[in-house]
């Protein structure tokens, strides 16, 4: 997935088959560049203009990082696109919510220009009847980096059609 591009919509599927994917197997994301334009956005919509983040050139020689790196909650705001085409849903869902976290940690900076993916694994279900609360192990990956950008415990609901009478 480029910045250009659309991400597909996710997978519906019967509950059946949802919860058959519990303490399963990883769905895997397209990559995503995150440039430079995408952080001075971030930047602008956030006000944190810090020099790390939107003066490559400070940036190139006051850090480490050898340039510009995108902004903790930036790479964690992209596990919404990331997931959107990799997770799937449940049949039925009239719409999904982003419920919170349990667990964040910022490991790896995402440096300018580089690309990212979602790795998701469902952990955790909880069913009710007109909703369906997934708890999910998220990370979002920097390619040819050894370590993720960041790690999440992420629950979302998914609020759903009531069963018919």
């Amino acid at each position: 997935m480029t910045a250009t591009t659309a991400p597909k919509g996710p997978t519906l599927v019967p509950i059946e088959t949802y919860r058959a994917h519990l303490d399963g197997e990883s769905f895997v994301s397209d990559w995503l560049v995150v440039d430079q334009r995408m952080i001075d956005t971030f930047a602008d919509a956030t006000h944190d203009h810090q020099f790390i983040h939107v003066d490559p050139e400070r940036a190139a020689a006051e850090t480490p990082f050898g340039g510009t790196i995108a902004h903790g909650f930036l790479t964690l705001s992209l596990l919404s696109i990331l997931a959107y085409g990799a997770m799937p849903g449940v049949t039925g869902t009239k719409m999904g919510i982003n419920y919170g976290f349990e667990k964040v940690r910022f490991i790896t900076p995402v440096k300018s220009g580089a690309r990212v993916r979602g790795r998701f694994r469902l952990v955790g279900l909880t069913e009710r009847a007109v909703s369906i609360q997934s708890a999910w192990d998220a990370a979002i990956e920097i390619e040819n980096a050894p370590k993720p950008a960041l790690t999440a415990h992420w629950i979302t609901l998914a609020v759903i059609e009531p069963p018919a009478d």
